[in-house]
């Protein structure tokens, strides 16, 4: 494997002549997708000093205790939430599992070629298996990942893909979002530091309930000096497909996955606007998290499973002893001037 250095970090990267995508090593990240007229990649790039996964050091403080120090060590743009999607329970952090799982953390073999990166790793904690192969051309991305359950027993898992933006694409008030999505609920109890949502409340997308009694339609990106909020969204049941599409007005860029409901039926929208003040974040951080993935919340594998459905959805994926599971999505750059009210799997339709 030839590996490159992005923000310090050991890379593969594949490119054409509209996008660079960049991947790293340690942790499996898509951490850039760059449209090159622009110079601009939609994905967050955490401001504090970011290291490998491996080089994290439970006596530093700078990144926080062993249950989420590795993730946020090295974390950036799309991170893999797998086998769970939230934080480990006590016995499970003890054991050696991070926040969001394995997936996060481990080491990749990626192999660049042409238009076309894969990676492979195995988690042995969760006894999964895992490629992923991404396709670059024009401005779209193919991914096709594949889970494969190594271990004798039949398990469920939680499968996430953590999609989140940051400046210079993610702006205050400006930045507008269009989704597939329909019944939605606000995270059950207090979530951060600066919540402005009413905990627990069901809404249809895209107009959540407020705390003071108001509504805040998520369409638009919040322009508060300070903010916190998660929200679950049930994809639309009617579309085969569903879809996220954000938009920046003044790059003239939109930005959206396209995946199949059957793989994944939740969005979760995370909003974490300079907020939390302890270590790593200081409160510095201004992001906004589109979680797809066959889970509403981040919780705790017990939890996931004791939930169970949530609006008449299964809130976990199934996989049976020895088997695997194969899911894809599409990753869409558009240069455009109006916000796209949908993407759609064009590829696929031959356009």
């Amino acid at each position: 494997m030839t590996t490159v250095r992005y923000r310090g970090r050991r890379a593969a990267t594949v490119e054409n002549e509209t996008l660079r995508v960049t991947v790293l090593v340690e942790g499996g990240h898509i951490a850039e997708i760059l449209d090159k007229r622009t110079g601009i990649s939609p994905l967050w790039i955490p401001s504090w000093p970011l290291i490998e996964p491996s080089s994290y050091d439970p006596s530093n403080p700078t990144y926080g205790a062993p249950a989420d120090g590795p993730l946020l060590a090295g974390l950036m743009g799309h991170n893999l939430c797998l086998d769970i999607f939230g934080g480990p329970s006590e016995d499970e952090a003890r054991a050696g599992l991070t926040a969001h799982g394995e997936a996060s953390v481990v080491s990749y073999n990626l192999v660049a070629s042409g238009d076309t990166l894969n990676a492979r790793a195995v988690f042995p904690l969760a006894s999964l298996g895992f490629e992923r192969r991404l396709h670059v051309r024009n401005g779209l991305i193919a991914v096709t990942e594949t889970v494969t359950n190594l271990a004798a027993c039949d398990r469920p898992i939680g499968w996430t893909q953590h999609v989140t933006l940051g400046p210079p694409f993610l702006q205050h008030g400006s930045t507008v979002f269009r989704a597939s999505a329909s019944r939605s609920r606000v995270f059950e109890s207090r979530f951060g530091p600066a919540d402005y949502l009413l905990s627990g409340a069901d809404f249809e997308w895209p107009l959540a309930p407020r705390l003071d009694g108001g509504v805040a339609d998520l369409r638009r990106f919040t322009d508060a000096a300070s903010s916190s909020a998660y929200t679950a969204h049930l994809m639309n049941p009617s579309r085969g497909d569903a879809f996220f599409v954000a938009f920046a007005p003044e790059a003239g860029l939109a930005f959206g996955y396209v995946w199949r409901r059957r793989d994944f039926p939740w969005l979760g929208i995370w909003e974490e606007n300079r907020s939390r003040t302890a270590s790593p974040w200081n409160g510095k951080e201004v992001t906004r998290g589109m979680e797809f993935g066959v889970s509403p919340f981040p919780e705790t594998r017990r939890e996931m499973v004791d939930r169970g459905f949530l609006f008449d959805e299964r809130t976990y994926r199934w996989i049976p002893a020895r088997r695997s599971v194969t899911v894809e999505y599409e990753i869409h750059m558009i240069r455009t001037e109006i916000v796209p009210e949908r993407l759609e799997f064009a590829s696929r339709a031959g356009t």
